[in-house]
């Protein structure tokens, strides 16, 4: 799976913007120009865009290429904006998507997006501005630090939630998001309902966020509250309360972070989880080195976390197995000849992943990438070996 790590203020001004969004930090990112419709209808923008995506392993027996084994999705995306008033936009991201590659013989492979053709609505929402704060109501793109959705595949994971931001002081922006139901990445039109009252011991479940971003370009920071009753929905091992804490400063040759989150579930033992990263550029290449560790028991997030050690398939949050976990990650990324490449390594003591992406603009319109992984999961059966994937991927946007 793709792992995408944003700040929210990024998400917050991509969901505002444009209705999808376009969340990709490895990928090459091409803007398109929006297109106006009719004199009449000025105030409506169009962006859309096309993928193709392959995807193959050796997760089960069969080979790496094999039918069983491979995935072969398209997706059509239409991003629509209009402005209604002054300061208030309606926004919409329709995904019609169809597998290519039909059932017979398919083994595990399955459809992206749950079906063989099908589409749903991703975004719907008002956003409204008023001087310096933001509204946006309804289905939207969210990435926090611990909670939000991210972009693989076919189409990025949404939510349908209602978020305040204000930006009324100088490079800071607070941010407080009350979350209503939830769209996985790659579960076609499937909202989870994080209010359904479900989890044993609570009348009515509640899923918030109030979070505070900082970055100056020098120093950043972000300190955030989350409150997930719906713990279980994503596969947490309890409901929880959490405080998720960063900082970075940036000394011009070499930049330096850390965080920490601890996580409070109800029943089970809480967690705690430390981190830090350093990274730098040599020549034409940048390079960082992370560590984390993780003491108690997992860390709870919802779609997406942003441990420094999470990689494009494992997310450290999770590779807690009854002992305390170290993790680490290097990795370097250079582009040469118009051609994006990242190559990283980490290690979660009993697993393990390398990760080689690439990306390349072919036009000001169209873009095509690669991904190779190769993944030993340290939660998964003992001795069941690794796994190597291949994910192959276009997009034209017109």
């Amino acid at each position: 799976m793709k792992f995408t790590k944003l700040s929210l203020i990024a998400a917050l001004a991509a969901s505002a913007a444009i209705a999808g969004g376009d969340i990709a930090p490895v990928e090459p990112v091409v803007e398109a120009p929006a297109v106006e419709a009719a004199a009449c209808n000025s105030n409506t923008t169009l962006n859309s865009k096309a993928v193709a995506y392959y995807y193959t392993t050796d997760a089960t027996p069969n080979d790496i290429f094999s039918k069983e084994n491979s995935q072969l999705g398209t997706a059509v995306t239409f991003d629509v904006s209009h402005k209604l008033f002054d300061g208030i936009t309606a926004n919409f991201s329709a995904v019609g998507f169809a597998n290519l590659m039909d059932d017979e013989g398919r083994g595990n492979a399955g459809y992206m997006e749950n079906g063989q053709t099908g589409a749903f609505i991703n975004v719907a929402n008002i956003t409204a501005t008023f001087g310096d704060t933001t509204l946006i109501l309804g289905r939207q793109l969210l990435n926090s630090p611990m909670v939000g959705g991210f972009d693989w595949l076919l189409a990025p994971g949404a939510f349908e939630a209602y978020t305040v931001a204000n930006k009324s002081v100088e490079n800071l922006t607070l941010i407080g998001t009350y979350l209503r139901t939830w769209r996985p990445n790659n579960s076609g039109n499937t909202w989870v309902n994080l209010a359904s009252d479900k989890t044993p011991g609570i009348v009515d479940e509640n899923n918030y966020a109030f979070g505070a971003a900082y970055d100056d370009k020098t120093i950043s920071a972000n300190l955030w509250y989350y409150n997930v009753d719906s713990g279980a929905a994503a596969g947490n091992v309890d409901y929880y309360t959490q405080v998720y804490v960063d900082a970075g400063y940036d000394f011009g040759i070499a930049k330096a972070e850390a965080q920490f989150v601890n996580t409070d579930y109800n029943t089970q033992t809480s967690s705690k989880a430390y981190g830090i990263k350093v990274s730098g550029s040599v020549a034409n290449f940048d390079l960082y080195a992370a560590y984390n560790r993780i003491q108690d028991n997992q860390t709870g997030y919802v779609g997406v976390d942003s441990l420094y050690t999470s990689s494009w398939n494992i997310f450290t949050s999770h590779q807690w197995n009854g002992e305390d976990l170290d993790a680490f990650k290097i990795g370097a990324s250079t582009t040469f000849a118009g051609i994006s490449a990242e190559l990283s390594y980490a290690d979660y003591d009993k697993g393990n992943e390398t990760d080689l992406i690439l990306g390349y603009d072919i036009t000001d319109c169209i873009n095509v990438g690669a991904v190779y992984t190769n993944t030993d999961d340290n939660t998964d059966t003992p001795d069941a070996g690794d796994t190597n994937a291949l994910e192959v991927f276009a997009t034209y946007k017109f």
